[in-house]
């Protein structure tokens, strides 16, 4: 298994849990005109999105699948599950009134965080630069690993991504 085939895997898995929410609101914001209060507002808190997100948020699914990529002994399963599972747990103290129901199918619960990444009422002028910190760090621990140049370059936009993320959500879409 090449390195650069788990890197790949590594990336998707990252990104999998949140794939339906830029997929479902892009679509609606940019293919069928929906004002984005309603998109966040009100189509983010239905029960259609709300089962979307608990499915591609659940530490079970992606724990179950896990499992699975392990008895296999599928390195790029273990990859793609292990990232992704990284990213529940990374995410799951992080929302305060947006959380995901992250232990579906056995419950509907949600944490409600006191702290949240986007919200500056609730700690992200303090969450968002520690995150940009911490995810500039990985970008560069990553970098430093002579990664091939698609890795270099995705590693790169996903930073830059990040960082516009936390100047959007702290200084545009925030309630401090």
């Amino acid at each position: 298994m090449s390195g650069a085939r788990l890197l790949a895997a590594a990336f998707a898995g990252a990104a999998l849990p949140d794939l339906s929410l830029y997929v479902m609101s892009g679509v609606s914001l940019f293919l069928l005109g929906i004002p984005p209060d309603v998109v966040f507002d009100d189509l983010y808190f239905s029960d259609t999105w709300q089962t979307v997100f608990a499915i591609d948020n659940s530490f079970f699914v992606w724990g179950a699948l896990c499992g699975l990529a392990c008895w296999h002994r599928s390195p790029w399963a273990v990859a793609l599950t292990g990232a992704a599972l990284l990213h529940l747990l990374l995410d799951f103290p992080l929302h305060h009134d947006d959380g995901r129901p992250h232990f579906w199918p056995f419950s509907w619960w949600v944490f409600e965080s006191p702290v949240s990444y986007w919200d500056r009422g609730h700690g992200a002028a303090w969450v968002g630069p520690i995150e940009a910190v911490l995810a500039t760090s990985a970008a560069v621990v990553l970098w430093r690993r002579r990664l091939p140049m698609w890795g270099g370059a995705a590693v790169a936009f996903l930073l830059l991504a990040e960082l516009w993320v936390v100047r959007q959500w702290l200084f545009f879409f925030s309630s401090g």
